[in-house]
């Protein structure tokens, strides 16, 4: 039975642990190394999994190593583990943005399968998007239980580029966010409208998962689907003409295009 590590016991990796197991892989089958003895094992205690603060412990039990660290720490956890056991049969799957497969690469100092994914953070709740860039070591196994590994938390998308990893990020990885920040600013004006906290924090929530299961239900346009609720001369076309007046198509891809830039600059200074 395949053997899965993960180092690091933050919420990414969590939401990963959680799905796999909810999936019905063998908790036996899965460690988690971590620093703090409070992450792990509450882990440990809520999924029956294996935890150790010991990376070379996690890394020797798994055939799959899940790094789930920040991004800085990569190359010092790779390194750490190539100096003391063999890695040779091993598959890296990395969960951090910026830093690359060649640095990793570089860190480990022997060939080696690595796999780069961008999941965000609605893998917490099954609802995830995950890109997935394998390396050139990687074999057709290792790739098909990457893909099981990341459709345990939502969907994945194989990319053809290591460049698109940043694509991702910029698409759906910070995305989340931006979702959060416009709902922010409806909460706000519906409190300054005189809805309580409570009501405006549930008229705002509930209009979005609406909107958002309309688009996942509905093969039409999301364009078609914005102009059935937008009657000509209506208080919605008064609303979407003041967005369209304000540029924010123009803010929208200005924001995407410094997450990407941003992206490609944390992987140019863990150089």
């Amino acid at each position: 039975m395949t053997k899965i590590a993960f180092i690091g016991a933050g919420n990414m990796n969590g939401a990963i642990i959680s799905g796999l197991v909810k999936t019905g892989f063998n908790a036996e089958n899965i460690i988690v190394s971590n620093p703090s003895a409070h992450k792990r094992e509450a882990l440990q205690q809520q999924l029956g999994i294996k935890e150790t603060s010991d990376n070379i412990e996690a890394a020797n039990f798994a055939d799959f190593i899940v790094l789930g660290v920040k991004p800085h720490l990569i190359a010092n956890v790779c390194q750490e583990i190539s100096l003391q056991i063999d890695i040779s049969d091993k598959c890296f799957i990395s969960v951090a943005a910026g830093c690359t497969v060649t640095q990793m690469q570089e860190a480990l100092a022997k060939p080696c399968a690595i796999i780069r994914t961008m999941p965000n953070t609605p893998s917490q709740l099954g609802l995830g998007v995950s890109g997935l860039y394998a390396g050139k070591d990687v074999n057709s196994q290792q790739k098909q239980f990457a893909e099981e590994l990341m459709s345990s938390v939502g969907i994945i998308k194989w990319l053809n580029t290591e460049a698109e990893i940043d694509h991702i990020i910029a698409v759906s990885g910070s995305a989340p966010a931006y979702f959060f920040l416009f709902m922010e600013a409806m909460e706000k004006n519906a409190l300054a409208l005189g809805f309580s906290a409570k009501e405006s924090r549930e008229l705002v929530q509930q209009t979005a998962l609406g909107a958002a299961q309309m688009v996942v239900n509905n093969s039409k346009p999301i364009s078609e689907l914005r102009a059935n609720v937008t009657s000509k001369g209506g208080t919605t076309n008064a609303a979407i003409n003041s967005f369209i007046d304000d540029g924010l198509e123009q803010i929208v891809t200005n924001a995407m295009n410094s997450a990407l830039h941003r992206a490609k600059e944390m992987a140019q200074n863990n150089n």
